[in-house]
């Protein structure tokens, strides 16, 4: 009997799995079964987007500046003092006992935690080098227009060889509402959370009307007495203002761009805005010549 060839009255064979289908029509899936993917089609997957990316915005630990104040955002203030320096080498050495007793006391004095801020910035000559140039323009003695020369060529090549620093002084005082102490280790932590990515969305910061005007009132106690014993070391100072404490920030934050670019009187700054009004817009007046052509 060819092998191919079928008894009657067996059950035909199933064909073997894998088998391409008889009679070049493919089987349709049995139950249960799974249909297979088609062989020359890949299934396409495009990447979600990030659902809260972080932003410049996310990475500053202030929220606001008003009335000469910083409102952090975990709802503590600060206030910034900018203080001058004094000549310590040049004094004797009972001016310098007098100095250090009169720090220790001030210290001592402190009912509330502070920072001392210390900052060195690159000093940019070229202003004053544009300014001797144009007094040498100015200038009708050639003699004095070669000293003039030689002595720009020279503080050109200092500011290029050795870096001109300027040190600015600050005194920061906080004032948290719920306490210093566990205040200051809620802030910590959430300082450490925002450096590290903890914190990818700013927060809403509400503070009550009687709150603020109770921060305000502590943080003038604390930087007048900041400033009083300042006053008896013989340092200068006074506090920042609004403005001021914008331009700070922008120079910590864009150290090389504000030399170049510094901001600007922002009082003297007048723009031309559009409000929308109250009530439905009024018709628009038609002339005669208008009426009869209408």
């Amino acid at each position: 009997m060819p092998p191919n060839q079928q008894q009657p009255g067996q059950p035909a064979a199933a064909p073997p799995q894998g088998a391409p289908a008889t009679n070049g029509r493919p089987q349709p899936p049995q139950p249960g079964q799974p249909s297979p993917p088609p062989a020359d089609q890949s299934e396409a997957r495009t990447p979600a987007p990030p659902a809260n990316p972080n932003t410049t915005q996310n990475s500053l630990l202030f929220s606001e500046l008003r009335d000469n104040m910083i409102i952090m955002n975990d709802g503590s203030f600060r206030a910034v003092i900018a203080c001058k320096s004094i000549n310590f080498d040049l004094m004797s050495s009972k001016e310098r006992e007098g100095i250090e007793y009169s720090y220790q006391n001030f210290l001592n004095s402190l009912y509330f935690p502070a920072q001392i801020l210390i900052r060195s910035q690159r000093v940019d000559i070229g202003p004053y080098i544009e300014r001797l140039t144009n007094i040498r323009r100015d200038q009708e003695n050639m003699l004095l227009n070669v000293l003039t020369d030689d002595y720009i060529d020279f503080i050109d090549t200092l500011s290029q060889e050795a870096n001109i620093m300027d040190k600015t002084f600050y005194v920061i005082v906080p004032y948290w509402p719920m306490g210093d102490i566990d205040s200051i280790k809620r802030g910590s932590k959430s300082l450490f959370g925002t450096i590290f990515g903890g914190n990818t969305q700013q927060r809403a910061i509400v503070i009550g009307h009687e709150q603020y005007e109770k921060a305000k009132d502590e943080i003038k106690n604390r930087t007048d007495s900041v400033m009083s014993g300042l006053f008896q070391l013989g340092v200068k100072c006074v506090q920042l203002n609004t403005k001021e404490l914008g331009e700070l920030y922008y120079n910590f934050y864009n150290p090389d761009t504000a030399v170049r670019e510094p901001l600007g009187d922002f009082g003297n700054v007048t723009a031309a805005y559009v409000r929308k009004g109250e009530g439905e817009a009024p018709k628009p007046h038609l002339t005669r010549e208008e009426d009869k052509d209408g």
